[in-house]
């Protein structure tokens, strides 16, 4: 027998058990940290720009050649693009979960490389950049100059050259962005008058500025072949291209029949400016530039972030007096506190389960065996972790956590059967043999039904299957390893340690007390199970009522997915009047920054303007962001929770009348989605791009969410009514002047909306050099007018002689998703009402207002949310048949295990009670709960029932007394059991500070589940155990008279 085998072997037995402790240190120390498993889906982005066009010109020259190819690549799911109206393009698509993402990089790169030929020749020009978009931000590194020496600009680039590449290559950061002004770009600023005056036009400069400014490839002098002789080989340096505003000044534009000569200076201004002046980066209305760090999948946050920091005090000492760095924004601030939260509910847990098991065992030595358990196992199962390529994650962690009430079982069961010998007469060695030779086969089974029950969960795909599997398989893992060690390490010690208890009437005050109520409880339980297991069909009838009323209730509790969490941080969307400045967007920021500043709770405030937050960080002149990052969990006091500062917050920043400010807390999973709640994207399908439609069903879709008590802050950030002009030529009049509309074009297109020129080095970096209009000459709509074009004659005509300026209105923004017009509707479910309630609603008020011709899709974390809704009853009823199907086998009966079946669902009464009464939804870690208390109610439910088949099978003692006793033999040893457990997840129903909702959503349904269980599994599973059995003796009676006849035929 194995058992004796390491008995008789304690060194070996210890030996086992250090290696489990060892192997699990090594690799808690090397496993990766996170909030959660890697259930990000892998993006790729493709960006591009088409400087000076509009939101509809590149929707059609640059979005639908590209999507039209991209559409249908392999393991998407959808794909989003945003143009907009300073010539920006950004297509994201979004891939299965576990796709590989270079693979998928690489698909879509193909793609758009098959797409280029039909691109405008100045995107071609600048590139299209296709590259994986790391979605999950890490920290945000801020330069300020605190005696403002510096501008924005110089911040901006000096963190670009200086900064990002180091960053770049440390291990686990997966990219590095840098918001604020935007690279340095040689910028020639062009006085239209001047030219005018020259007789020329803007492609004078630009083709000059080509022709003067480029790379040459002069060769060397003396290369062979050459004559027989040749000594030397000369390589010759050509100054080509230029890299300073005054070369770029002196560069010649026109020379003149006296020799006069026209400069780029004569025409206009040369500076090293940005390349683009769409957003303004600020920290605490200081100008500053914004370092993105993203980690890249699989790496450990809390590492990445140390060699970030590291790397950051390094590269300080090195930064120019008048420069300073912050880290402001640091997610890894949330994961380090949940983590740090999470441990010290697992050490809370492991003492209360001690104290409940000293209480019970009343023998400290008794009680040292499973208090050993809970390192061998706890630790073993990072070994685990590691080998089946886990992480440490709030799933995971709650796994250990919830696992400790699991693992201590057997030990408890252990020290039980080998104390009672010990009472016996049995010495320590023997009584370990006898109780391992009556209890090695009920572990075996206990933990075979335990791996059974998450096995189901281990299967499922997408996100929830992702943080399912890891939950699952960690407390398989952990139960396995439990079994081994109560097969090998326990009654070892057990033969070591054990004594013959001290007499209960000796024991102190206290230990006599808890005695004495607990055999009055027994007893008073003893007559109360007599009564229902002689009433057994009327016991069964009311267990069976109450199996259908919490079945019932628990379908009626909302559904949700995963619950908002505090993460030390809020999201603030400000959107300005139509039409609005860049300029007016930075000052509004600035109010809504001292506003929230002055918030308590609030430590700092991130501000971009020229953003929009609610469409995936597009650009946008008239939108901005503000990131308010708050104070650590433990600095707040009364009213600064989360829910009290985005209520408070969204009421103070609606005083302010220039724009409408929305204050939403971040997703649950960084990089799915923009903020939380739900996102629905409202498409146009019938192939036209009728943008004033689509704002109207789009204000109808958002006037009848807000009109309705379950949804809040309902919004959505499209408009297709922004100010525009028209600028229609006179296609006649050009001819009659003999001007080209090419040259009408270009003109527009260098003086407005800034043309590509080529490149400049500066730095040791490669910028962009481009022309515009002087800022002051393209301020009105009469500017326009008054640019002029050369004709064919060497006259300059006006633009205003030849077109029609025409004020009209369109969107500054365009979204195409999966190809069709969109736009994006956001919001929140109401308090009280779940995220499965709020989606289910606006499906219902889209079928109502949406007319035909148009539809709607879900996206982010609500296209997470649909995809996984009904999985939970895939896994519940798998998990039932697999418990069932194990008992079975273990039983050798096919009705044995209904017994232990039935008192499953007895447990859902507790969490229908309680997640209907305290309003929780029933998200995806209450599901985890659920199928916890599987396990957890088979498990008490197999303890009755195992005795009581022992009892009537082998000692053939009646049904009823079989029932009875074996309720009152297993009655201490379930309520130890499952005390031990209900304790140990007390702290989680506790939970506060940092990854809280989550503890408490799992910590509430196991809890209230299991108390359910306790209380109704010791009083109904005798009652099924005798009906189920007098159902089975009826059947085997039946078949005995027929079996008779057959056997005296053969005889």
């Amino acid at each position: 027998m194995i058992s004796k085998f390491f008995i008789e072997r304690p060194v070996l037995s210890n030996v086992i058990a250090l290696l489990m402790i060892l192997i699990g240190g090594v690799a808690l120390f090397n496993l990766a940290i996170a909030q959660y498993p890697d259930v990000v889906p892998p993006t790729v982005q493709v960006t591009t720009r088409y400087p000076g066009a509009s939101a509809k010109t590149v929707i059609d020259t640059v979005a639908l050649p590209i999507e039209q190819q991209v559409n249908g690549v392999e393991d998407m799911l959808y794909m989003q693009s945003y143009s907009g109206s300073d010539g920006t393009y950004t297509l994201t698509v979004t891939f299965k979960i576990g796709t590989d993402l270079n693979f998928a990089q690489v698909l879509v790169q193909n793609r758009v490389s098959s797409a280029l030929s039909q691109l405008p020749q100045s995107v071609q020009n600048q590139g299209v950049t296709v590259q994986k978009k790391s979605t999950s931000i890490l920290l945000f590194v801020t330069l300020t100059s605190p005696d403002s020496r510096f501008d924005s600009l110089f911040l901006s680039n000096y963190a670009t050259i200086n900064i990002r590449d180091e960053l770049s290559r440390l291990p686990g950061v997966g990219n590095v962005t840098v918001f604020g002004a935007g690279q340095y770009s040689m910028r020639i600023w062009l006085d239209p008058n001047k030219l005018q005056a020259r007789g020329l036009v803007p492609q004078d400069v630009i083709q000059a500025i080509q022709q003067q400014s480029q790379q040459v490839s002069a060769g060397q002098v003396g290369a062979p072949p050459t004559p027989p002789g040749q000594a030397f080989q000369y390589t010759l340096n050509v100054n080509g291209r230029l890299e300073d505003t005054s070369q770029f000044e002196n560069i010649i534009v026109k020379t003149g029949t006296s020799g006069d000569v026209t400069r780029v200076r004569d025409v206009g201004w040369v500076e090293l400016g940005a390349q683009t002046y769409s957003q303004i980066f600020s920290l605490n209305k200081q100008p500053a530039t914004g370092i993105g760090v993203f980690q890249s999948p699989g790496a450990n946050a809390l590492q990445v972030e140390q060699a970030v920091e590291k790397k950051m005090v390094e590269l300080a000492k090195r930064f120019p007096e008048g420069i300073k760095y912050d880290t402001p924004f640091d997610t890894t601030k949330f994961v380090n506190a949940s983590v740090h939260e999470v441990y010290m509910t697992l050490i809370e847990a492991g003492l209360l389960v001690l104290v409940v098991i000293l209480v019970f065992l009343q023998d400290w030595r008794a009680m040292l065996v499973p208090a050993t358990t809970v390192p061998v196992t706890i630790i073993g199962a990072f070994a685990a972790m590691a080998a089946l390529g886990f992480t440490i994650n709030m799933s995971t962690l709650f796994a250990i956590v919830l696992a400790i009430g699991i693992v201590v079982d057997d030990a408890i069961v252990v020290v039980e059967g080998a104390a009672h010998n010990i009472e016996q007469g049995m010495n320590g060695h023997d009584a370990a043999i006898r109780a391992m030779d009556q209890l090695f086969a009920p572990i075996v089974g206990i933990t075979l039904v335990l791996i059974s029950v998450f096995l189901p969960a281990s299967f499922l795909a997408g996100l929830t299957g992702r943080i399912y599997s890891q939950f699952a398989l960690v407390i398989a893992a952990t139960a396995l390893l439990s079994a081994i060690n109560a097969a090998t390490l326990k009654p070892t010690q057990c033969a070591l340690w054990l004594r013959p208890a001290v007499p209960p009437e000796q024991r102190n005050f206290f230990y006599r007390g808890f005695n004495a109520v607990y055999d009055r409880v027994e007893r008073g339980y003893t007559r109360l199970i007599t009564f229902l297991v002689k009433h057994a069909s009327a016991s069964v009838a009311c267990a069976l009522l109450v199996i259908g009323l919490s079945g019932y209730g628990l379908s009626r509790v909302p559904t949700g997915f995963l619950p908002i969490e505090d993460q030390g941080y809020l999201i603030a969307a400000v959107q300005l009047p139509d039409g609005a400045s860049l300029e007016r967007t930075q000052k509004v920021l600035d109010r809504a920054a001292d506003i929230i500043k002055d918030t308590p709770g609030v430590q700092q405030v991130i501000t971009i303007a020229g953003i929009s937050a609610l469409d995936n960080s597009a650009s946008l002149a008239n939108a901005g962001v503000a990131y308010i990052i708050l104070k650590d969990w433990s600095a707040r006091g009364k009213g600064e929770d989360l829910r009290s500062l985005v209520y408070g917050l969204n009421d103070r920043v609606s005083t302010i009348m220039e724009a409408r400010t929305l204050v939403l807390p971040p997703p649950p999973i960084q990089g799915i989605g923009n903020a939380a709640g739900f996102s629905m994207q409202v498409e146009l399908r019938d192939g036209n791009s009728d943008f004033a439609k689509l704002q109207a069903i789009t204000g109808a879709m958002v006037s009848n969410a807000q009109s309705q008590s379950a949804l809040q802050r309902v919004s959505s950030s499209f408009r297709s009514a922004v100010p525009q002009f028209n600028v229609e030529i006179d296609r006649v009049k050009t001819q009659t002047l003999h001007v080209t509309t090419d040259a009408v074009f270009s003109a527009l297109s260098t003086y407005l909306g800034s043309s590509y020129v080529n490149q400049f080095n500066k730095f040791g970096r490669v910028f962009q050099v481009y022309t515009q209009a002087d800022p002051a000459f393209r301020v009105t709509e009469r500017d326009i007018a008054n640019m002029q074009v050369r004709n064919q004659n060497g006259d300059m005509i006006p633009i205003g002689t030849i077109a029609t300026i025409t004020p009209v209105t369109g969107p500054s923004l365009i979204s195409l998703y999966n190809l069709y017009p969109s736009s994006t509707i956001v919001g929140l479910p109401a308090q009280g009402y779940s995220s499965g309630q709020a989606l289910q609603l606006m499906e219902e008020i889209a079928d109502k207002t949406l007319p035909p011709g148009t539809g709607f899709e879900w996206t982010a974390m609500s296209y997470q949310e649909k995809a996984v809704s009904n999985q939970i009853y895939w896994v519940f009823g798998l998990a039932m048949l697999l418990v069932y199907l194990v008992l079975a086998g273990q039983y050798e009966s096919w009705y044995a295990p209904i017994s232990v079946i039935l008192a499953v669902p007895l447990s859902l009464l507790g969490p229908m009670l309680v997640l209907r009464g305290v309003g929780i939804d029933n998200n995806l870690y209450c599901q985890i709960g659920l199928i916890l208390l599987i396990a957890l109610s088979a498990k008490n439910a197999i303890l009755i029932v195992e005795v009581g088949l022992e009892l009537h099978g082998r000692d053939g003692k009646p049904i009823i007394e079989s029932a009875i006793e074996a309720a009152r033999a297993r009655f201490r040893p379930i309520l130890m059991t499952s005390f031990a457990f209900i304790l140990g997840v007390v702290p989680l129903v506790l939970a506060t500070g940092a990854g809280a909702s989550a503890r408490k959503s799992i910590g509430i349904t196991v809890f209230s589940g299991m108390l359910a269980s306790t209380c109704l599994a010791v009083l109904f599973v005798p009652a099924f155990f005798v009906v189920v059995q007098r159902f089975e003796n009826w059947l085997e009676q039946r078949k005995a008279p027929k079996a008779k006849p057959v056997a005296e035929a053969k005889s």
